[in-house]
C-alpha cells in the first residue's frame, strides 16, 4: 500500500546513515595507510561495512517504491541513495587492491589523499544532515558542498604530483604500476565526493 505522508524525514535519516558509512569506509583506509599490518583486518572489516550500506541502500529503495509523494523528486532520492552506496564500493575496491598488491608502507600522497577523503566525507555527513531542511539552512548546505569541491583540487593537486614523482623516482616498474593504480582509485573517490555533492547543491537549486 502507498503511503501519502507528504513530509517523510526517514528519507533524509537513511541518507545520513549511509553517509556515515562512507565516511567510516574512508577512516579504515586511513588505518591501513598509516599502518599496513591492519589491512587484511581491514578489508575484512569494509567488506562487512559494505554489506551494510548495502542494507541501507535497500531500505531507501523499498520505501521510494512504497512512498506516493516524496519530500524531494524520486530521482533524486534513487541518485543520492546510489551515490553513497557507490562510494563504500569505491573505497573496499581500494583496499582489496592494497592487500592484493602487497604494497606495504604507504607513500606519502596516499596517506594525503586519504585524510582529504575524511575532510570530505565529513563534509558529506554534514550536507546530508542539512538536507533536512532545505530552505532553513540553505546556506550552511552550500558551504560543505563548496568546502567538498575545494578538497577535490587539493586531492586533484596530491594526485598530480604523486604520479609525477612515482615517474621520476621510482625505479621498479612493479612498484609504480600498484601505486598507480591506488593513487588513481583515491582520486576517482574523491572525484566521486565531488559528484554527490553536485547533486546536492541541484537538489538545493530545485528547493531552496
Amino acid at each position: 500500500m502507498f503511503k501519502f505522508k507528504k513530509k517523510d524525514s526517514e528519507f533524509f535519516d537513511l541518507f545520513v546513515e549511509s553517509a556515515n558509512y562512507f565516511y567510516k569506509g574512508a577512516l579504515m583506509m586511513d588505518e591501513v595507510m598509516l599502518d599496513y599490518s591492519k589491512a587484511v583486518d581491514k578489508v575484512k572489516e569494509i567488506n562487512d561495512l559494505e554489506h551494510e550500506a548495502d542494507k541501507v541502500n535497500d531500505k531507501i529503495i523499498d520505501k521510494l517504491n512504497l512512498t506516493f509523494i516524496t519530500p524531494i523528486d524520486r530521482e533524486d532520492i534513487y541518485a543520492l541513495a546510489n551515490g553513497l552506496d557507490d562510494g563504500v564500493d569505491y573505497l573496499q575496491g581500494t583496499l582489496q587492491r592494497i592487500v592484493m598488491y602487497r604494497t606495504g608502507k604507504a607513500m606519502s600522497g596516499a596517506v594525503a589523499m586519504t585524510k582529504l577523503l575524511i575532510e570530505a566525507t565529513e563534509q558529506t555527513i554534514r550536507a546530508f544532515t542539512l538536507l533536512k531542511d532545505i530552505r532553513k539552512n540553505q546556506a550552511e548546505i552550500l558551504d560543505a558542498t563548496h568546502k567538498i569541491a575545494q578538497i577535490e583540487s587539493e586531492g586533484d593537486r596530491v594526485y598530480r604530483h604523486e604520479i609525477a614523482y612515482l615517474f621520476d623516482k621510482e625505479k621498479d616498474p612493479i612498484e609504480l604500476i600498484k601505486w598507480k593504480d591506488i593513487l588513481e582509485k583515491l582520486e576517482d573517490t574523491l572525484d566521486h565526493c565531488e559528484k554527490m555533492s553536485d547533486m546536492i547543491r541541484g537538489v538545493v537549486m530545485k528547493y531552496a
